[in-house]
């Protein structure tokens, strides 16, 4: 039996995720993060992106929207600020998301705390959209 490391991934809110798991693919803000077994101890923050889970050959992708990760010997604990598996992805409504804060980004009036909140909502509905589009394709599976 392959070895696994246990995966928690928190919010606030509830427990997104809790598994034995092959690989964690995390997006640290210096770039991606591959954890498998037997990974040295880490801390790190994370930023808006997709977080992919692989266990026995099939993959889980989550939409993380920034926090921390810390490795263990025995554990890999995500602390996010926000989180959402693919399937509760509304496309319709990031796509929505994203075409109003890219009209906000596009006025020329607003203030930089408009525009700053309209980043961030973009890069949020970016990430949903990323998330949701990898479950399309594979759901759909080889062409």
């Amino acid at each position: 039996m392959a070895p696994s490391i246990r995966l928690e991934i928190v919010t606030p809110e509830r427990v997104i995720y809790s598994d034995e798991v092959d690989v964690v693919i995390a997006p640290g803000v210096e770039g991606q993060l591959g954890i498998l077994p037997h990974h040295a101890p880490l801390i790190t923050m994370l930023q808006a992106g997709e977080l992919r889970v692989r266990k026995n050959g099939d993959e889980t992708c989550i939409a993380i929207y920034g926090g921390f990760l810390e490795v263990r010997p025995d554990r890999v604990i995500v602390l996010a600020d926000a989180a959402e598996r693919a399937e509760e992805i509304d496309v319709a409504q990031a796509e929505e998301a994203k075409r109003r804060a890219e009209q906000q980004m596009a006025n020329r009036v607003a203030s930089e705390v408009d525009k700053a909140q309209a980043e961030a909502a973009l890069r949020r509905s970016l990430v949903q959209l990323k998330v949701a589009e990898r479950k399309r394709k594979r759901k759909a599976g080889p062409t």
